[in-house]
């Protein structure tokens, strides 16, 4: 597989990185023994990228289990998920190693910014931790523009992690930009758009309650209909083209060279290989002219972090 690298001076990563959101239970509960299987899934298809976060239910524990023996195969992203005090975060760390069974974390990221704690105060704790061996490398998620400029006054960044899709594209105006003016590498969520993208669910369709996209706004009728009228169109044109929506889904946003890789999540092994094959596919400043038309204006309702 493909690797591009993560922001100034980090490192090679493959192009498609294994979200490990679903392998926790977010969209529904599945056996260990069939996350396991998927994460092994993923690193023998070259996606050898993972990323999880403390908020994951138990997505650090499964992660743990699969990788016994194979850790060394695996660069290995988590994100701190609760309050960013010095305090939760020396207990976080700790769990995330104990729970991942490493030593060390390749990636670090903050979930969402905190503005409650100055963030150079953050910036500093995260260094300990790097200095202390205990990560390697310090990201941000769902960031603002100005966000990361402030951030990065205090320490380097190495990966972004917004919200990305072919529906939502709200981070193009400063996100985006920002990223590509610090040299901060870009590694975007949500790519499928929860699976929105995937064409496999339709208007009317109930999600069970052990699913958390069962809440989400974009599902709400008022929202997913119109969203349906676009997504027919791109489902028609992956299929012109020989592919399907989700392949469509990661080839777009993989086509943007500010992207380094795309989190994808999946919930079984057969899932993990299709989507390490979605890097296969190039598309053409043409192919990305068609879809501009077809995406026109039209975005799912979305507040990047202030």
């Amino acid at each position: 597989m493909d690797t591009r690298q993560l922001g100034t001076n980090g490192p090679d990563v493959s192009v498609i990185c294994l979200g490990a959101w679903p392998l926790g239970g977010g969209m529904g509960v599945i056996p260990d023994k069939q996350a396991i299987a998927t994460i092994h899934a993923s690193i023998d298809a070259g996606a050898n990228f993972i990323d999880t976060a403390e908020g994951y239910r138990t997505s650090e524990g499964v992660l743990g289990k699969a990788l016994k023996g194979r850790r060394d195969q695996v660069f290995l992203a988590t994100k701190l998920s609760g309050d960013q005090s010095v305090e939760h975060m020396a207990e976080a760390i700790e769990n995330s190693l104990r729970l991942l069974g490493t030593d060390c974390i390749d990636l670090y990221q903050l979930h969402r910014p905190q503005f409650e704690i100055p963030i150079e105060d953050t910036m500093a704790n995260l260094e300990k931790l790097r200095d202390e061996g205990k990560i390697r490398y310090i990201g941000v998620s769902n960031f603002s523009g100005d966000h990361h400029r402030q951030t990065a006054k205090h320490g380097t960044i190495h990966s972004s992690q917004p919200r990305y899709n072919m529906l939502t594209r709200q981070v193009e105006d400063d996100v985006l930009p920002a990223c590509e003016e610090l040299g901060t590498g870009v590694i975007p969520h949500s790519v499928l758009a929860k699976a929105m993208l995937s064409g496999k669910y339709r208007p009317g369709h109930v999600f069970p309650s052990d699913d958390e996209r069962v809440s989400k706004p974009e599902f709400h009728e008022s929202v997913f209909i119109p969203a349906m009228k676009i997504v027919e169109k791109l489902l028609a044109w992956a299929g012109d083209h020989g592919r399907e929506g989700p392949q469509l889904a990661i080839a777009w946003c993989l086509a943007n060279p500010v992207v380094t890789s795309c989190i994808v999540g999946a919930k079984t092994p057969e899932q993990a290989v299709y989507n390490a094959e979605a890097a296969e596919w190039k598309l053409s400043e043409n192919d990305m002219a068609e879809l501009a038309e077809i995406l026109g204006d039209f975005r799912l309702p979305y507040s990047v972090a202030g």
